[in-house]
């Protein structure tokens, strides 16, 4: 029961953020659209591309379970910097912060747990 709940949960959470997030951002890069907020200071177009990474690359990867732990830091790094820096910081109601928030938690549990049997990785 457990290996079920794993897999359900990757692909939720992973799922959820490949199609509500990811993949508009990768619609947004490919037509060369490299305008994108820049919170930690490096860049928009490194930011998008890091974004792009975290949110529609990296969750391909969680919900097959490849490597899955290595992967799910990612989107979890990029929802902690979009609940503390960018809504937290930026003042905005919990409603704006609780979404980021629920995103990170389901990623560290998913870091923290693997990907259970129902992978490709089958650990």
């Amino acid at each position: 029961m457990n290996n079920i709940a794993l897999l359900t949960l990757r692909i939720v959470f992973a799922g959820s953020m490949l199609y509500g997030h990811g993949l508009g951002k990768l619609s947004k890069l490919i037509e060369g659209n490299l305008s994108f907020s820049n919170p930690i200071g490096i860049g928009e177009a490194p930011t998008l591309i890091l974004a792009v990474f975290s949110e529609f690359l990296a969750p391909i990867f969680i919900i097959v379970g490849y490597k899955t732990k290595f992967f799910s830091f990612f989107p979890a790094a990029t929802m902690f910097v979009a609940a503390f820096i960018v809504h937290m910081a930026g003042g905005d109601p919990f409603g704006r912060i609780e979404k980021p928030l629920l995103f990170l938690v389901g990623f560290i549990v998913i870091m923290m747990m693997g990907p259970g049997k129902y992978s490709i990785d089958k650990n």
